[in-house]
Parts: structure tokens; C-alpha cells; sequence
């Protein structure tokens, strides 16, 4: 940190260096009670006056900043000059008292945090310059002169630099704690923002539902309507065609319950909570079996990768999605699920035997609702892929590659 830079702070901080300022307070009632005692004694043929100097010097000195009309902030240099005179005043009244000089010692702090550091210096040479003569004046002679003033110098010098160092530190703190509120208030923002995002990402699904609920189970449930309203007209004109049109509503109702199955399936808590994926696996390929009646190969290793817990619901949500597209769009009898790590990647595939799905499907598919476009986003921040593609053979096949990070540096949990 630039000294001089850094000095405006230090004086705008000066009020709170107690440490000093009692200090200060300390050495003025020393010197106070030690002067009273000189001043108020018997022999001392100029004592009132010297009562008066040291009352003044004590109200300029100890009174706030913002007394006199502010004369410390509006005026510093008149201050600083008002309290050297009186010190040089106290300490020549005759007879002379040269100890007065330690009040220095009080001053020598407060000029280099209220000037910059050239001006507090030329201060603090203009007090050891007076030192000098009042020793002289003091008839200390030569001898005290040179081996009293210099130790008095020192002393303006190292409180000086302690007053410094001591506003650097008390500057620095507040600076720390400013950072800190500021960090605390970024982290509160940031929690709010959060659950902003949440609720919006949990408003996204509902839409998300709401379409696929009305695209699918309200198609069918609408075309059930009608081929019920028709059964209804020609049950007693064309019994034999009444009969087909309810078997075929009765088969639109089935498959809108496999849907609806399959929607609420995947509205359940990922992973079934707190299950190992490989049993979540397990569960979403009988569940989905079940529902449908497509039979589901499962192959999984043994025993299964230390899987982190992103990467663990990612692949949980892909075998759901790839599961979801077998029954919605490609007409199989069969379908594979499988998980498989090639070297630090991890493979999750689902195929199916149906008729495949046309490269514009795929690209309207990509391009609409949660499912494929959503697990390429989920898939890509953890820095993998997701893509479906015509499977050899017949069908289709979905597949999503997640790589590990390398050495094994993340949470296992499964």
C-alpha cells in the first residue's frame, strides 16, 4: 500500500485509534499534574500564568476535532502551531521547566496522520528544532544538548511511526470488514437468486408437464370422446361397427395410462431417493416394463464405478428419457438398457428394436420440450454428450458418455 495514498483514509480513521489517543491522554494528565504541582507550589513567581498556558494547551489538545469552530479539521497547521507555542511557552516561563518537551510526544502522532507524510515530517523536525534551543535557552548547555535532544528526537520519530503503523492496521481491518459485509451481502443475494432459480426451473417443469399431458394423454383422451359419441349413434344401426370403434377407444385409454404412468413415474424423487443407482436401474427398467409391457435387457457392471453424485442423476434421468422415447415414438417389442466405463468416460446406452426415427424427427425432437435438448444441456456441463441415432439392425439408439474427472479427485456415492 502506497503511504501517501493511503494517508487520507488514515486521517479520516484517526478517531478511532483509541490506543493513541488514550495514550495521549495519559501523557497530557502527567504532565498536567506535574506542572499544577510546580506551578501552585510557593516559590514559583509566575505560577497563575503558568496554570493558564497549561489549561489552554490541555483544552486544545484533548477538546474534539469539531470544537473551536473545527479549527483541528478546517485549520490544521493554526492548530499544530497554537499547541508548539504554548509547549514552548510552558517550558521557558521562568524559571524554565525544559521537561514541557515531552508534550511533543503527543503532537509527533497526530501531524503525521492528519498531513501527508512530508508535511508531518517538516513537523516533526520543527519540534526537534525547538527542542534544541529550549535546551539551550534552559541553560542545559552543550552536553545537553547533545546527548538529551537527540533521545527526545527519537521518541517524536518512534511515536510517530507507531501512530502510523497502528492507523495502517485499524485502515486495513476496516477494510477487511467492508469486504466482508460485502461478501456476506453477495452470498444472501446469491441464495435469493438461487431459490429464484429454482422456482422458475420448477415452473419451467410444470409447463413442461402441461404440454406433454395435453399432447399426449389429451389427444387420446379426445379421440376416445369421439369414437365413444360414434359408438353411441351406431350401437343399435351398426353394432359391428360400434364394437370396433369401443375397442379401438378402449385401446386409446390403455395407452393413455401407460403414459400417465410413465409421467408420474418421473415425477418421483430422482434415484428413488436414496437408492444405489444400480437399483434405481433396476426398479426403472421393471416399472417401465411393467407399464408398457416392452421388455427391458438390463447390463450393468460389476461391480459398478464410483460414480459422483451430478454424474449419478444425469445418468439416472437419461436412462428415464431414453426409456420415455422407446415407448412414445419407436414402436419396439424390445429394448436395452446399458452402463458400461470405457477408461474414464462413462457410457450409458438405451436402444430399442422399432422402426427408427427419421433424422428430422431427431432434429424436431432435439429441438423441443425438456427431454433430448435438456439432457444435452445436463450431459455437456458435466462435460459429456448426449446424441440419438439410428441403431444397426433397426431402431434406435440413445447414448450418453459423461467422463470422470481424472484420479478419481470427486465425491463417490454410489
Amino acid at each position: 500500500m502506497d503511504y501517501h495514498s493511503a494517508m487520507p483514509e488514515l486521517t479520516e480513521s484517526r478517531q478511532r485509534i483509541d490506543p493513541m489517543r488514550l495514550s495521549a491522554y495519559i501523557v497530557v494528565a502527567a504532565v498536567t499534574v506535574m506542572g499544577l504541582w510546580d506551578f501552585l507550589g510557593e516559590d514559583h513567581p509566575h505560577g497563575w500564568a503558568g496554570v493558564a498556558l497549561l489549561a489552554a494547551f490541555d483544552l486544545l489538545v484533548l477538546l474534539p476535532d469539531n470544537a473551536l469552530g473545527g479549527l483541528k479539521d478546517r485549520w490544521p497547521h493554526l492548530y499544530t502551531g497554537l499547541a508548539a507555542a504554548l509547549i514552548v511557552a510552558l517550558t521557558l516561563l521562568p524559571p524554565a521547566s525544559p521537561w514541557f518537551v515531552v508534550m511533543f510526544f503527543v503532537l509527533s502522532p497526530e501531524v503525521m496522520l492528519r498531513f501527508s507524510r512530508q508535511t508531518g515530517y517538516a513537523w516533526i523536525g520543527a519540534f526537534s528544532a525547538l527542542t534544541g534551543v529550549i535546551f539551550v535557552v534552559a541553560g542545559r548547555g552543550a552536553l545537553g544538548l547533545l546527548l538529551q535532544t537527540p533521545l527526545y528526537i527519537a521518541g517524536y520519530f518512534f511515536f510517530a511511526a507507531f501512530a502510523t503503523q497502528t492507523a495502517f492496521a485499524n485502515a486495513a481491518q476496516a477494510e477487511s470488514q467492508r469486504l466482508l459485509a460485502e461478501l456476506r451481502d453477495a452470498h444472501d443475494r446469491l441464495q435469493v437468486y438461487a431459490a429464484q432459480a429454482e422456482e422458475l426451473a420448477v415452473a419451467e417443469e410444470r409447463n413442461r408437464l402441461a404440454r406433454e399431458m395435453h399432447d399426449t394423454l389429451g389427444h387420446r383422451l379426445t379421440v376416445s370422446a369421439v369414437q365413444l359419441q360414434a359408438v353411441e349413434r351406431l350401437i343399435r344401426a351398426d353394432p359391428e361397427r360400434a364394437a370396433q370403434m369401443a375397442g379401438a377407444a378402449r385401446e386409446e385409454v390403455r395407452a393413455a395410462l401407460a403414459e400417465l404412468r410413465q409421467t408420474v413415474a418421473a415425477l418421483r424423487a430422482p434415484l428413488e431417493a436414496d437408492l444405489p443407482l444400480d437399483q434405481a436401474l433396476r426398479h426403472l427398467a421393471a416399472e417401465f416394463g411393467a407399464a408398457t409391457g416392452l421388455r427391458v435387457h438390463l447390463a450393468l457392471p460389476e461391480p459398478l464405478p464410483s460414480i459422483p453424485a451430478t454424474h449419478r442423476l444425469a445418468l439416472y434421468r437419461g436412462a428415464q428419457e431414453g426409456l420415455t422415447n422407446v415407448q412414445r415414438h419407436a414402436a419396439a417389442s424390445q429394448a436395452w438398457l446399458a452402463l458400461a466405463q470405457e477408461d474414464r468416460t462413462l457410457v450409458l446406452t438405451v436402444a430399442d428394436d422399432g422402426h427408427g426415427r427419421a433424422p428430422e424427427a431427431d432434429a424436431e425432437a432435439a429441438g423441443r420440450g425438456f427431454g433430448l435438448r435438456g439432457l444435452q444441456e445436463r450431459a455437456g456441463y458435466l462435460g459429456g454428450t448426449a446424441a440419438l441415432s439410428p441403431r444397426p439392425g433397426g431402431g434406435s439408439e440413445l447414448t450418453l458418455t459423461l467422463p470422470l474427472a481424472a484420479g478419481g479427485d470427486h465425491e463417490p456415492c454410489c
